[in-house]
């Protein structure tokens, strides 16, 4: 029998209801891969894409219960996986370290992922958010996430006070945590949506 056969999964899950923690380890084997890429759509980092692929199997094997009454294991898998994404998502995005990294993410990632649907749809909230600030904001937070410069090298560039800068940055995050509260949800339930759909 094949390993990855639909009927030794089927095999391998009821023995992981059981507590059958090498089945649980194939299982694992099976999909970590294919929820890593999931996760890493919407965290655009590579290690914080770990730990939650890691926290997403912990939740298979410690809810493994529930599996008595699913009929689609890799429907249930994915689900979860958005689910907890989103939940440390909000965590994270209280933040303003991880806001920037996801900047950075962005601009890094704009003009390579052009073909790639998924990408171009997390693009998108990202590039609204940023257009959404008053244009001094925003060229502000250019200068300080997307060129990396010191906020008194802004405020001597552009002839401002630091604590204009500041204040400036400080608005900035504001408007990114407001847009992650207001669209994340519909945004993963979208980007869900457009990978079942594919």
């Amino acid at each position: 029998m094949k390993v990855n056969s639909a009927d030794n999964e089927q095999f391998l899950l009821q023995q992981l209801i059981e507590g059958n923690e090498q089945s649980f380890n194939k299982i694992y084997e099976l999909h970590s891969r294919e929820i890593f890429r999931f996760v890493i759509k919407f965290v655009n980092s590579v290690p914080l894409a770990e730990d939650l692929t890691q926290e997403i199997f912990i939740k298979i094997w410690e809810n493994r219960h529930r599996l008595e009454n699913v009929q689609s294991f890799k429907a249930y898998l994915f689900v979860t996986a958005r689910n907890h994404t989103f939940n440390r998502l909000k965590e994270v995005f209280k933040s303003d370290v991880a806001i920037t990294e996801v900047v950075k993410g962005f601009i890094q990632l704009r003009n390579v992922t052009e073909d790639d649907i998924i990408d171009k749809e997390y693009l998108l909230f990202l590039k609204r958010t940023l257009n959404s600030l008053p244009e001094r904001t925003k060229e502000i937070f250019k200068q300080c996430r997307e060129y990396g410069r010191t906020y008194d090298e802004v405020a001597a560039t552009l002839n401002i006070s630091r604590n204009a800068v500041k204040n400036h940055m400080v608005h900035a995050m504001k408007v990114f945590r407001s847009s992650v509260e207001k669209e994340l949800d519909i945004l993963v339930s979208l980007l869900l949506f457009v990978i079942f759909k594919r």
